[in-house]
């Protein structure tokens, strides 16, 4: 058995390491779907005239932990915050940090994705700007073909990660007292100091093959277990200590476990016969597999060589929120543009991811720089303070925040009821 690395948890420190891998997990997401244009098998809004199939091999490679380690770094600091705030300010936080971006980009940001679909599929023959007149005539046949989403052929898209860290965030709250209790607690330390590597591995799979099996293609139900899983790892330094201490062993398992996805998605699961066999569902169990070594893997190397303050990572960590909400629009417009062109396997693709990244910096470095426009891309709503020495919000940021919570209600309610 290894040493245990001389790089230490603080609980009660900011944990760099887990806001450099959320910049990482966005960061990919901007590639990952750009990938989703030239991919010749998985289905997306827009796609180019240069398809690829080995492409998918490539992003299997990610496909599998990219949102798990996300949601669990989502539990991590959920449990953070409800240490520092009282139920009723962590509900009224969130609400407008998430719910606030969600609905602005219901309205004003997703609507050009489906312009460009339509349009795509020659479905729309008009300008943008007389299909955003009919967009909320809810009532208007030319979106029959399109599910409801929050509203009919109305929907989040790639938003959907706001609205269920939203409705996760409440559950999580709801079920705190369980999971902070000392039974639970007891578990955990038990867990951390006597399972091992093979606790620490095997363990968690097994409610992960339960709701593989129970709720298949369920990415909410997958996604609110690892969420639970950050929730109960939160600052747990002993069991921190074994994720860093085994990081290796998560590693290899996962580019073993990697290698055996390629093989059974290329023969396999691209041929319908085979497919069809019962032997076939089981392999999904080596994307469980994949999926929970590459989490571990990427937490221990991270809490043993990233977890340290950079200037770099204060910037990205602020427009990493902006940068999510606004990357698909661009993505797709930009596409829209340049498929007719076809200019090429090579320089479309190079184009879309340059005037992908050029528009996401160019449009962070507008958003934080004008107060009425931060808190709808989820970046912090500065109260101005009345009174420096009691900390008291103005009226004038009261009256805002009234106003947003009125506004964000009959969206809050959506959400909890259906």
């Amino acid at each position: 058995m290894s040493a245990l690395p001389d790089v230490q948890i603080n609980p009660l420190a900011r944990r760099h390491d887990l806001d450099w891998l959320r910049v990482l997990v966005f960061g990919l997401l901007i590639f990952y779907h750009i990938g989703m244009l030239y991919v010749a098998n998985w289905g997306f809004h827009y796609k180019s005239h240069y398809l690829s199939q080995p492409l998918e091999g490539l992003m299997l490679a990610v496909n599998q932990w990219r949102m798990p380690l996300l949601w669990v770094i989502s539990g991590i600091s959920i449990r953070f915050v409800l240490q520092k705030m009282s139920a009723i300010r962590f509900v009224k936080a969130r609400t407008l940090r998430l719910l606030l971006p969600l609905l602005f980009g219901i309205l004003v940001v997703v609507p050009p994705q489906l312009f460009v679909e339509m349009s795509g599929k020659g479905e729309l023959h008009m300008s943008y700007w007389q299909f955003y007149q009919i967009f909320f005539d809810l009532d208007n046949p030319v979106f029959d073909n399109y599910k409801p989403g929050v509203l009919p052929h109305i929907d989040v898209n790639h938003l959907w990660y706001l609205r269920e860290l939203w409705t996760f965030s409440l559950i999580t709250l709801c079920i705190s007292p369980l999971l902070n209790s000392r039974i639970v607690q007891s578990a955990m330390d038990w867990f951390a100091c006597k399972t091992g590597f093979f606790g620490l591995f095997l363990l968690p799979i097994i409610p992960l093959i339960a709701v593989e099996f129970a709720f298949p293609d369920n990415r909410n139900a997958s996604g609110f277990t690892f969420l639970l899983f950050g929730y109960l790892i939160g600052w747990n330094a002993t069991l921190w200590e074994q994720i860093k201490r085994f990081r290796l062993r998560f590693l290899s398992i996962a580019v073993i476990s990697y290698i055996a996805i390629l093989f059974a998605y290329f023969i396999v699961w691209m041929n319908p016969e085979l497919k069809a066999l019962w032997w076939a569902k089981w392999l999904a169990l080596i994307a469980i597999f994949n999926c929970w070594s590459a989490v571990l893997a990427l937490l221990g190397y991270a809490a043993t060589y990233l977890n340290k303050p950079s200037a770099k990572l204060s910037y990205f960590n602020d427009a990493v929120l902006p940068y999510y909400i606004v990357h698909q629009t661009f993505i797709l417009i930009l596409a829209f543009v340049l498929v007719p062109l076809q200019l090429g396997p090579v320089l479309e693709p190079l184009l879309i991811v340059a005037g992908t990244i050029a528009g996401c910096l160019l449009s962070y470095e507008v958003i934080r720089r004008i107060t009425v426009l931060r808190p709808l891309f989820g970046l912090k709503w500065q109260a101005e303070k009345s009174d420096q020495a009691s900390g008291a919000p103005t009226m004038s940021y009261r009256i805002r925040s009234a106003v947003a919570y009125v506004t964000l209600l009959p969206l809050a309610l959506k959400l909890i009821i259906f």
